[in-house]
């Protein structure tokens, strides 16, 4: 684990494996890199130096709120600028679910500096907007309103991320609430804003901008189903889908952990399409 500043945070990441292309792989929702970790040995042993961060707000890294675009939009910025500094550019991104979300932003905001995009479990925004009494946002703004700061630092989300970065709390409840609150239904809007798609946050006419070469994997729950992922194939020009051996479930979530029986699948996957892309390169 090694820690570089972007933009004056700390961001903390580590690289798997010894030598080989990059591939940086990002984990869902707002959950830390190591929930990826066993994943990425199992890419690593395809021949790929596999990356791995904290995003801002989320694990070990630093906090800082911005609502001037997306979480998604500025996690992009933000993995490209630390991916330039360390020098491993161009690089695969990938990620599942708020990842994927990221790297559809990354292929969108920074394609020349891409050797191809790997979208895992693509969010169907139709969905999602059902789910936004649950949205991590209403229940920040929810918890602001009811008891302050110190409720905020009680939410789930929260209280996982000072587990990792005690200093968030400190940072938390120095905040003033009603700040907070703005920043927190500014970012829902944005959000709102994308949650009617079928690929949620990506309109059809920027999927069908993107010309790196792509691959798809598919989800199986409500928030990320086949739908979805099938819709990003087809709006993406020239992508590859791989279907794993999963059916569809009518549950609103199936975790990560609840996956990691597919990692070595998974796996072959990403080693599969990078191997035939950098032969492609090489050509």
């Amino acid at each position: 684990m090694a820690t570089a500043k972007v933009d004056g945070l700390n961001i903390v990441y580590e690289i798997v494996g010894g030598s080989g292309p990059v591939v940086a792989v990002m984990p869902g929702a707002r959950r830390g890199y190591l929930e990826m970790r066993p994943l990425a040995e199992k890419i690593a042993a395809h021949g790929f130096r596999v990356f791995l961060h904290d995003r801002r707000n989320t694990g070990a890294s630093d906090m800082r709120f911005d609502d001037s675009d997306t979480e998604e939009a500025i996690w992009a910025d933000e993995l490209n600028r630390l991916l330039r500094q360390l020098g491993l550019l161009p690089a695969y991104i990938s990620g599942s679910s708020s990842g994927a979300r990221t790297s559809i932003n990354y292929a969108l905001r920074h394609p020349r500096d891409l050797k191809g995009l790997i979208a895992m479990r693509v969010t169907g925004g139709a969905f999602a907007a059902r789910r936004l009494p649950q949205n991590y946002y209403r229940v920040f703004i929810e918890a602001a309103q009811k008891g302050g700061m110190a409720a905020v630092c009680e939410t789930d989300r929260f209280a996982d991320y000072i587990a990792n970065n005690p200093a968030v709390r400190a940072q938390l409840l120095a905040m003033d609430p009603k700040r907070f609150i703005e920043i927190q239904t500014n970012l829902l809007k944005k959000f709102e804003a994308g949650a009617s798609l079928p690929v949620m946050g990506a309109p059809e006419a920027e999927l069908r901008s993107i010309r790196v070469p792509t691959l798809v994997i598919p989800g199986n729950d409500n928030t990320h189903s086949s739908v979805s992922g099938e819709a990003a194939h087809r709006m993406i020009a020239g992508s590859e889908i791989y279907r794993l051996p999963i059916e569809d479930q009518d549950v609103d979530l199936i975790t990560w952990t609840d996956w990691s029986h597919l990692e070595p699948e998974i796996a072959g996957a990403y080693g599969d399409f990078m191997q035939r892309m950098e032969k492609k390169r090489a050509a």
